[in-house]
């Protein structure tokens, strides 16, 4: 286990360079100049080639990049184009409400997109399953930015349930952070859901004919044992699969729904940042979420063990 551990962060660290270099390559070949940006339109050929020189952006490319990678491995993101504050601390400000954001929805989307989806398969072929998924279908099809901008119009606008979200730290004040998220984390669950619901209906359609499970009713155990038991952990393993790679992917960041609702969260950093472009944030943003997702697979191979024991065995 410690030498399969070691290879997995071997590995991790080779994605976070490999994406780095990709993303830095980039900002090379598109025309954008992060001088010109920073020093202003109203600047001169002169004050543009001094910005240029002061951030580094004179020096060949390759040494540019190694001191950026040099750098990074030890926590320095280096400094915005834009306000000279540290990366890593524009990005630890606006990490809690990326993380309370994805949370949050993720609680919502995972329990009623299992729940949908495991009720569907069950009643396979029935008039309550082509309901729920029909509904999961339509729900899938919306996009993010009119669901959230429909819950906008009729929740705050039209009936006044809840005010326009304006995120408030947890620490400060417990329900007033999960009234200003509730709209956003539904906006996420409701397109999130659907795709789970899908994907668990048709996983538990095919763990429930599996040999394995003829053999547990043959022995007489009661259907929600066999369920619950033999069909829901083998079945449920695709699900951590999945959850795993979008929980990772949203705590980098929401852009569109933080956007609509004004969450100052990574999302709407990574939107100014690459109008701006402002290198060095869109640099520390694409890391963090190469990060957490590669660390999300890390944690997803180790939890199968415990949900399938057909791995175990293996």
């Amino acid at each position: 286990m410690i030498a399969y551990l070691g290879r997995r962060v071997l590995a991790v660290a080779g994605v976070l360079l490999v994406i780095c270099a990709v993303t830095f390559i980039i900002f090379f070949v598109l025309p954008s100049d992060p001088a010109l940006h920073a020093c202003g339109k109203t600047c001169t050929t002169e004050q543009v080639d001094a910005v240029r020189a002061e951030m580094g952006l004179d020096r060949p490319v390759h040494e540019q990049f190694a001191g950026y990678v040099a750098k990074a491995f030890t926590g320095d993101l280096g400094y915005s184009y834009q306000n000279s504050l540290p990366v890593w601390d524009l990005l630890a400000d606006r990490l809690p409400v990326s993380v309370s954001l994805a949370l949050g929805a993720a609680v919502l989307w995972l329990s009623g997109g299992v729940l949908v989806g495991l009720v569907s398969a069950l009643r396979r072929g029935t008039g309550l399953d082509r309901v729920l998924m029909a509904g999961t279908l339509a729900s899938a099809s919306v996009p993010v930015y009119f669901t959230a901008m429909m819950l906008l119009l009729v929740v705050v606008q039209h009936f006044e349930l809840l005010p326009y979200p304006d995120y408030v730290a947890i620490t400060e004040d417990p329900g007033a952070w999960a009234g200003n998220l509730l709209l956003p984390w539904l906006t996420l669950a409701s397109l999130y859901a659907a795709m789970y619901a899908r994907q668990t209906r048709s996983s538990m359609i095919e763990t429930m004919g599996e040999p394995y499970i003829r053999t547990a009713r043959a022995k007489g155990l009661p259907e929600r044992t066999v369920v619950v038991k033999h069909g829901m952990r083998a079945g449920l393993t695709p699900i951590v699969t999945i959850f795993g790679m979008d929980l990772g992917g949203l705590l980098a960041g929401a852009v569109i729904t933080e956007h609509v609702f004004g969450l100052p969260g990574i999302g709407q950093l990574t939107y100014d940042a690459i109008f701006k472009a402002d290198q060095p944030v869109v640099l520390g943003v694409t890391l963090l979420a190469a990060f957490f997702i590669t660390v999300a697979n890390l944690v997803v191979d180790l939890v199968y063990a415990v949900i399938d024991p057909r791995v175990r065995y293996a």
